[in-house]
């Protein structure tokens, strides 16, 4: 391997030096600084003598005298299911005080490309025991399904919450009678606060739910560069669970916006001509390269699913960061500041969350009537009450009909009862189901014309009903 002492600029995150001969793309560098410390990067772009670096410790201390190596491979994660458990810096070192780690292989970070043809369609159900989600916006086994928050929103509760609680219900046994795949979870935090890492890293260790979790943790104070390889760290990790293993892996990524605020400090060190709103016009290709490593394979029991979290600047949902992920991605959770306001725990709002995946995993089969049309019930009553609390801003309550006065009832109860549960609550789908079908018994029969007739007769309560009719006359 040659040496190099030919640094010709220095320039934020990166290093630009000369070269004699071809440098490959994403090869990993050492620098060695005057002092003796050394920094590690990565070849961001190549030509026949010019090389830029990206380093991941930062260029403090790094000059023209500093020598540059060049190690003729990409940057790899050592994996191994001894990685459960285990809490990670953003480079993918030891911070949890244990053992060195032994890897099984090391594993190129960019990912091997799931062939189309081979994707398994996702269809099976995840519970997450939060009635918002497995009620009325399912996530499915290899879905990408993005939770869409604000500054100062409570998503960190949320994210800990599906950490803690997610699960695949009712797994089909093999021949051996054994359950096919475990669960794990891998969390790739990005740009974090050390109060927020020690909340996590808390309600992992009090819950137990780290035994199953592999964590990767990237502060904020940590060099930008360094966000831009954690979440290629965690899911190379999670395709080798999952495809190697056969593990059920859950991804949490957060915070997205983080990492494509680094993608635009890169960028506009390397000078590059800024797409929307200064961030790099390829951000929606970087995006993808992320978001489709989720998915199944045809013969392989695993599965990786991704839950990327994202905060809107100014609470916008056309910044750039959220409209593009909601191309890539199959749906959106969205979390509401006047729900959050409300006092409401998950402060989510289903009426502009979306998961296109929902109706291929849900159905018939559960004690509670088909899930599908519960959920076109409550949405399609939601959103009626929603509409009319608009109208009584202008003409006030009074003025409303008894059908009118229900709907709006049945939007308060169903935040107060339905969408609020808290934290630390984990319903399962029985359940969700169950106060889903108390709400709508709180409507005239003739009002649900999106449930079939069977599981009316067997499922709605009469009494809800008149105790509603009862106060409204009160």
């Amino acid at each position: 391997m040659k040496e190099y002492k030919t640094i010709t600029e220095i320039s934020g995150p990166l290093v630009f030096a000369e070269v004699d001969e071809p440098i490959g793309y994403d090869e990993i560098v050492e620098i060695e600084t005057p002092d003796g410390e050394t920094r590690r990067g990565q070849v961001l772009d190549s030509s026949s003598d010019h090389v830029a670096i990206q380093t991941f410790e930062g260029t403090g201390g790094i000059d023209r005298e500093s020598s540059v190596q060049f190690l003729g491979e990409t940057l790899k994660m050592p994996v191994t299911e001894d990685l459960l458990g285990r809490v990670l810096d953003g480079s993918g070192d030891p911070i949890d005080d244990g053992p060195d780690i032994v890897p099984d292989e090391r594993r190129d970070i960019v990912g091997a490309a799931i062939n189309p043809y081979s994707r398994e369609y996702p269809e099976e159900f995840i519970q997450t025991g939060i009635s918002a989600i497995d009620g009325m916006n399912t996530l499915v086994r290899g879905q990408k399904l993005p939770i869409f928050s604000g500054s100062g929103l409570p998503h960190n509760d949320l994210a800990l919450q599906i950490a803690r609680q997610a699960t695949v219900p009712e797994e089909e046994n093999n021949e051996e009678g054994e359950e096919d795949s475990e669960f794990a979870v891998i969390f790739g935090a990005m740009g974090i606060t050390a109060e927020e890492a020690n909340e996590f890293m808390d309600d992992f260790e009090r819950t137990g739910a780290l035994e199953r979790s592999v964590v990767f943790m990237n502060l904020a104070d940590d060099p930008a560069v360094e966000r831009t390889v954690t979440p290629r760290l965690a899911l190379t990790t999670a395709e080798y669970l999952a495809f190697d293993k056969g593990y059920h892996v859950l991804v949490i990524l957060t915070d997205m916006t983080n990492y494509c605020e680094a993608l635009r400090e890169i960028g506009a060190a390397r000078e590059e001509v800024p797409g929307r709103r200064g961030y790099p016009g390829y951000m929606y290709t970087d995006l993808a390269s992320l978001y489709e490593r989720a998915g199944r394979i045809k013969g392989m029991a695993g599965s990786v699913t991704q839950i990327p979290i994202l905060t809107m600047p100014s609470d916008d949902i056309t910044h750039p960061i959220p409209d593009l992920t909601g191309y890539i991605t199959e749906g959106q959770i969205l979390v509401d500041r006047d729900l959050n306001s409300q006092g409401i725990q998950p402060p989510v709002d289903v009426l502009p969350s979306l998961s296109r995946l929902m109706d291929d995993g849900i159905g018939e089969g559960l004690t509670r009537g088909d899930h599908g049309d519960v959920s076109d019930q409550l949405y399609a009553a939601y959103a009626e009450g929603e509409d009319l609390r608009d109208l009584v801003n202008i003409v006030g309550r009074e003025a409303l009909s008894e059908r009118d006065n229900r709907f709006l009832d049945f939007a308060d109860r169903f935040e107060e009862e339905f969408v609020q549960q808290g934290y630390g609550t984990n319903r399962d789908i029985e359940e969700t189901l169950s106060v889903g079908w108390q709400l709508l018994s709180m409507l005239p029969r003739e009002e649900l014309n999106r449930v079939d007739e069977e599981f009316i007769e067997q499922y709605y309560n009469d009494g809800e009903s008149e105790t509603v009719e009862a106060t409204a006359d009160d």
